[in-house]
Order: structure tokens, then sequence, then C-alpha cells
């Protein structure tokens, strides 16, 4: 393990650098969950391996009864890419000038670590507290997103799990540490469309139907309409055609048959299969011979005033020395899973500058910061 720089380890920089060094790219856990698990294990926690599938999921719990707050995670990386492009080995943490470097140090492998070190401060001086702390772990997030959360979510739900607070330790802030408190997130619905023709030769165009020209105009009208001026913090929802495929590679052929990717992102305005019903209807409108396959990856949710966004501003404000900007910008977390629940839900975590990308890193600084963050967190809301 290359840590240059590193005179001494605290106990978050340990733990993290232990977790990256632990090739976990999704859906595989690489054992990082069972190193928690371990850990946690020695403070009194209860812990329970929930596997599904190919996905491993972590629940520990501390407590017996009252409000429950859970700190939301995960353990799987994005591929790194080629790693001659880095500059050091994404999976050898790497101190330089400050900064550790590797897959996973801001997404999430540091925030998870520090969850891990808050948790077992706040257990030690606080063995007796009142109500229930947790940290709920997924090695599915960055992939399909079926057998993590959303399904550990659904076992909650039929065995009446209560969840008062989720704290989700995403990547969220933009230039320091503790500049914005995500408070919700848009929902997300994507649709592979199929428009069916008739394939022919682009000379006798009477003898054939091109489907790429018949679902031009239901696209244009998709594409161009406004659907909602927004919701509260929310922008307005949004539809991308992100792929459009057709044709035999010749130009001399109209194709049977025209390919289209496209995605919703939308706020609270909606529901999922209300906007199914709005982009069939335009499509049987215009008269298309189609098929639309949909992907619901999450509804919106929203966590308004309350007892859990006052706390993080006052904790996120005395570390940053300013409020924090309050957003439901950015794409979906796991803890779309976790509101439907009735949780309140937001978002802190380090800087999100080099998350997915080569070179992916985190301020040792910040890192250390985040426990004791975490923690305040914590206490504000079993303690207070």
């Amino acid at each position: 393990m290359a840590l240059r720089e590193a005179n001494t380890m605290s106990d978050v920089l340990d733990l993290t650098c232990e977790l990256i060094a632990r090739p976990s790219v999704t859906p595989d856990d690489g054992h990082c969950q069972a190193v928690i698990a371990r850990r946690l294990l020695a403070s009194k926690f209860r812990c329970e391996h929930l596997h599904y599938g190919d996905v491993d999921n972590l629940w520990a719990v501390h407590g017996d009864e009252g409000p429950t707050l859970v700190l939301l995670g995960h353990t799987d990386v994005v591929p790194p890419g080629p790693r001659e492009a880095w500059g050091s080995d994404p999976f050898v943490p790497e101190i330089r000038d400050g900064v550790l470097y590797g897959r996973g140090a801001a997404d999430m492998k540091g925030s998870v670590a520090a969850f891990v070190v808050a948790l077992e401060r706040f257990v030690a001086a606080n063995p007796d507290h009142p109500g229930r702390i947790a940290l709920l772990l997924t090695s599915d997030e960055e992939g399909d997103a079926v057998d993590g959360v959303r399904r550990v979510a659904e076992t909650f739900r039929e065995r009446g799990e209560r969840i008062d607070w989720c704290i989700t330790g995403e990547p969220s802030s933009t230039t320091r540490l503790g500049d914005l408190l995500r408070v919700g997130r848009r929902g997300t619905l994507s649709a592979t469309l199929t428009v069916h023709g008739v394939q022919g030769h682009v000379a006798y165009p009477e003898k054939a139907r091109n489907p790429i020209h018949q679902a031009m105009p239901a696209l244009s009208e998709l594409a161009a309409r406004r659907w909602d001026d927004g919701y509260e913090t929310f922008p307005p929802t949004s539809l991308q055609i992100s792929n459009i495929h057709a044709g035999t590679g010749a130009n001399n052929v109209i194709p049977g048959e025209l390919q289209v990717l496209f995605n919703l992102r939308f706020n609270p305005n909606w529901r999922a299969e209300q906007l199914e019903r709005e982009c069939e209807d335009v499509l049987r409108r215009h008269g298309l011979d189609y098929q639309a396959r949909w992907h619901r990856g999450g509804e919106p949710f929203y966590t308004p005033e309350g007892p859990l966004r006052a706390a993080a501003r006052s904790v996120l404000a005395a570390h940053a020395g300013a409020a924090p900007d309050e957003s439901t910008g950015g794409g979906t977390s796991d803890a779309r899973f976790i509101a439907p629940l009735g949780a309140q839900c937001i978002e802190i975590g380090p800087v999100n500058a080099s998350i997915h990308k080569v070179d992916e890193n985190v301020s040792v600084a910040d890192l250390e910061a985040l426990p004791g963050l975490y923690l305040r967190l914590i206490e504000r809301m079993l303690l207070a």
C-alpha cells in the first residue's frame, strides 16, 4: 500500500485505505462489508447480511426502540478504466500533496469509513443512547440497483422496519466540504422505444414504410415539450434522447426498424406511470407502430424543512463558516428507495469533482473532518 506523506494514520484514513485496496467493482463487494461488520460487532452492533443474487447488503443496528437514524452508503465502485491512465494504481491508495488517490476515495469509501468511525465514537460515548442508530450498505449502487437498497427496502417494508431519518454519504459538496446539502433528488425514467416500419428500396418509398420519418414528428414533440415549471427547489422535468439507431449500413435501403433510447429526469409533479402514459399518448397520436420498454429507476423524493434538515444546516454551517446551498440537483442516489418508507432523507459527503474519473481522490483534511460532521449530526438527532 503506497501511502506517501502518511506519517501517522487516523482511524478514518486507515479504514478508507483498507477499503480502497479491496477491488469492489459493482456488484462485487470485495469483502468490504465483512471488514466493516467485524468492527461494528466489536461495538455491539447487531449485523445482518442480506445477500440477493450477486449483491451483498449489510444492515447493522445499535439500540432497541425509538426513532431510527440510518447512515446509507455503498461499497461498490465503478470500473477504473485504463490503469495506465492513472497516476498510481487505482486499487493501491496513495497520498500525494495531502490528497488520497484511489477508486472509491470520494464515491464513496471515504464516507463509508467516516460513517463507521462516527458510529464507533457515538456508541462508545453513549452506550445506552435513546433511539436506534443503523448503517445500511450495498454493493449494487453503481450497477443495476435491483438487488441492493431497492430489494432491502422491500424486505424492510414486509417486516415493518421503521426508518425516521436517513443520511446518505454521497459526494455532494461542490468546491469545499459542507458547501452543499442535498435535500432531494429527481426521479429517473428510461425508455427503449422500437418503432416498426417496412424495409424497402429508397427509390420506391411507396412500397416501404420509413420508421425514421414516421418517428421524427413524435420525437420532436416529446423533446420540445415543457413538462412543468419545476417544483419548489427542483428544476423543470427534462426529457433527453440519448441514442437513435436504424439502418442496414447501406444508403439505398429504407430500414424496417428504428430504436430510440431516452430518459426523463422528473420532479415531484409527476409519477413515473403518469409520464409513461403521457409519452405513449404522443406516440399513438402520431400513428406509430411501436413497442416501449420502460425502466423506472426511482421516484423523486424531497425532504421539507424539519429537524433533520435544520440539524444538517447548522452542522455544515459551523464547519464551513457559511450556510450550505440546499439542492435537489444531480442524478439519483439510493435514498430514493428509503424515502418511500417514510424517512426524511438528506445527503452529505465530500467534494464530487473527481468521482468516476481517472485519479479519483479526496482531500485527506476533508476525509478526517467527515467523522466529526456525521457524529455531530447523530448527536443532534438522537440526543437533543
